[in-house]
């Protein structure tokens, strides 16, 4: 079976793609990726070889140059779009969002191959939610997008949000080890997603550099390449043990020893929060149709996230935050078991199962 998987350039949309194609591949299907050419930018690591890029698109409501060059790159990517579909052939298309997905699934929808979509928050996108009128099947990662979508509640299947294969936990001592940690120390993990997040690098970062002589504690920071430079200095004239990274592909080693997490609430986020149980403060990224800030309510309905809005941010917060958390056993521990009340599955077979039945 021939399946083209479309999908646009952040870490959020690619990972969980990624995921189901090689889950095709291992069962013997011709699988073709096809990403945003700025994903080469951005260094996220794409080691699928049946890969093809098409123009990245940016669109914006406004009428400027930026609008124009907007417009010209969206027919572009039509039109790549186009020759991809006759070139390959593919009996079903999967898109994950972004409007760099739009092109593909819509001519797969004009030439009756039969298409699916796969919405990784529990808002959908606006890519998504005009592409759900014309799709055979809806995939969502949460049950509550149900109700965000003005679609036929037999086309929507609930799948979870596709993890990566590695990403399972490792023994505390192992995880350890690899970050040459030590046990007994509490262990902060700081990320701001695939590309970074400024605000929460520098915040984090000046909270941890007060308390470094206060809380016996080490740090594992994720910050994005913009960050890397200035972190890696500023963190080089503190005490704190610590490991920094601008990209960490082998997040299963971070979520092993991590006791406390602070981070954005990408969807990906949240689905490996849930699979490795992290104790969490959420800080929702505040734009983008706030789709993070319902991510974010999922965990913290259910007590295993506290969440603190991006406006609230502050040094003073933060350092109130860790002073609670700090090696209060009890209170990681029941936000640990809150997850319990969430649904376990196989998002990654469920999804191809889904893909595969519908030829």
């Amino acid at each position: 079976m021939r399946v083209l998987i479309v999908t646009g350039s952040s870490g959020g949309h690619i990972f969980p793609a990624l995921a189901l194609a090689d889950s095709l591949k291992n069962s013997n299907h011709q699988v073709q990726l096809v990403l945003p050419e700025d994903v080469r930018k951005n260094r996220i690591p794409i080691d699928f070889t049946q890969t093809e890029y098409i123009h990245a698109v940016k669109l914006s409501f406004s009428l400027n140059k930026k609008t124009l060059f907007g417009v010209y790159f969206f027919l572009c990517n039509t039109w790549q779009a186009l020759r991809i579909i006759i070139k390959f052939k593919p009996l079903v298309v999967v898109g994950f969002g972004s409007l760099d997905s739009i092109g593909l699934v819509f001519w797969a929808w004009l030439f009756r191959i039969k298409t699916i979509i796969h919405e990784q928050n529990v808002v959908c996108g606006r890519a998504n939610r005009f592409l759900s009128k014309l799709v055979d099947r809806v995939a969502v990662s949460f049950s509550q997008t149900r109700n965000d979508l003005n679609v036929s509640g037999e086309k929507i299947v609930l799948t979870g949000n596709p993890l990566r294969r590695d990403l399972v936990r490792l023994e505390r001592k192992e995880a350890l080890d690899f970050f040459k940690f030590k046990e007994g120390k509490f262990t902060v993990l700081i990320t701001g997603g695939s590309q970074g997040a400024h605000r929460l690098n520098a915040t984090c970062f000046e909270a941890l550099s007060i308390y470094q002589k206060k809380l016996d504690l080490q740090v594992i920071h994720i910050c994005g390449m913009q960050d890397f430079t200035w972190l890696s200095d500023g963190y080089l004239c503190t005490t704190l043990t610590y490991k920094l990274f601008d990209f960490f592909r082998q997040m299963q080693y971070a979520y092993s020893v991590a006791d406390l997490i602070i981070c954005r609430a990408g969807a990906t986020t949240i689905a490996e929060l849930q699979k490795f149980r992290v104790p969490a403060i959420l800080v929702p990224y505040p734009f983008a149709y706030a789709h993070q800030s319902a991510n974010a309510q999922v965990l913290k309905n259910i007590g295993a996230a506290e969440v603190l809005l991006d406006a609230d941010l502050s040094v003073d917060k933060l350092k109130e935050r860790l002073q609670e958390y700090f090696c209060n056993n009890e209170k990681l521990k029941a936000m640990q078991m809150a997850y319990q009340k969430l649904p376990v599955l196989d998002a990654t077979e469920m999804l191809a199962y889904e893909v595969l039945s519908l030829n």
